[in-house]
């Protein structure tokens, strides 16, 4: 519909000097909001900015009757949602990578392969990096609970599958090594399947914990989405970023307390110097 969601929720909230807009792009509007909130904090634009998203009503028990047919609970009770505050660099927090960027292009076509690669090969080969330098992979973390039953099958292996497969014509592993790669490389979904909540950024904070742990270095957000539902395309969407160990750079050449202390010490006796 044409209404501002973010608006709502920032009033509802409380938040009265928080403007909003709403991002939408289906199952990877997550993921394009993330982009576009961290390039306005990055930019200075916004001093920080809260993405904010939730389920639909209509997503719950959508899969149920085929659970029900199977002799299973009907599944997908509950509306999902999440929330990530950005705020700029401070050295300690992970970071967003705003150079290296996947994009699912109108070029790219449909075909599952030509969509990978765009959203994985692409951006880490412009970082000058390779399959095997990002920890975790979070495309569409979908609960396979949900949805091998209704069979739609075990989407997040799916795509670490698709995943591997590349890096092998990549030549960035050994055919051999694609059973490792998927067990060290996949993230096992846990999100109910209510469109956009499981594309990517349910990952964003086990992420930065395991970042911040030293547990990972790098993780890659997976955003995808079928742009088809609007009736204007046959196209699908995507969008990846990084997420990675901060730079320190916020923090490069900052002077402690002590230092301005001791600066300031230093001043006042070279005046009281010169007044003698």
């Amino acid at each position: 519909a044409g209404n501002n969601f973010a608006k709502a929720i920032a009033e509802v909230a409380g938040c009265v000097n928080a403007s909003g807009c709403d991002v939408r792009g289906f199952c990877a509007g997550p993921v394009n909001a993330m982009i576009a909130a961290a390039s306005q904090v990055a930019s200075g634009a916004r001093k920080n900015i809260a993405v904010v998203a939730g389920g639909s009503i209509p997503k719950l028990y959508m899969n149920s009757r085929d659970h029900v047919k199977k002799g299973l609970k009907a599944l997908e009770d509950c509306v999902g949602s999440f929330a990530v505050l950005l705020v700029p660099d401070d050295g300690t927090n992970p970071i967003m990578r705003l150079d290296a960027l996947g994009k699912h292009t109108v070029g790219a076509g449909g075909a599952p392969q030509a969509v990978t690669s765009a959203l994985t090969f692409e951006p880490l080969q412009a970082a000058g990096l390779t399959f095997a330098d990002v920890d975790r992979f979070a495309p569409e973390l979908q609960n396979h609970e949900i949805t091998m039953p209704a069979g739609a099958g075990d989407v997040p292996l799916a795509n670490i599958k698709m995943i591997a497969a590349l890096a092998v014509m990549k030549k960035a592993i050994e055919k051999a090594d694609m059973e490792a790669f998927i067990k060290k490389h996949g993230t096992v979904g846990y999100a109910h399947t209510q469109g956009h909540i499981p594309a990517g950024v349910p990952f964003i904070g086990p992420a930065c914990e395991g970042i911040r742990a030293g547990k990972m270095k790098r993780v890659m957000i997976i955003g995808k989405g079928s742009l088809f539902l609007a009736r204007l395309t046959n196209l699908a969407d995507g969008a990846s970023f990084l997420i990675e160990a901060p730079t320190g750079g916020a923090s490069a050449g900052a002077v402690s307390k002590e230092d301005v202390k001791s600066l300031i010490l230093e001043a006042l006796s070279e005046i009281a110097g010169k007044l003698n």
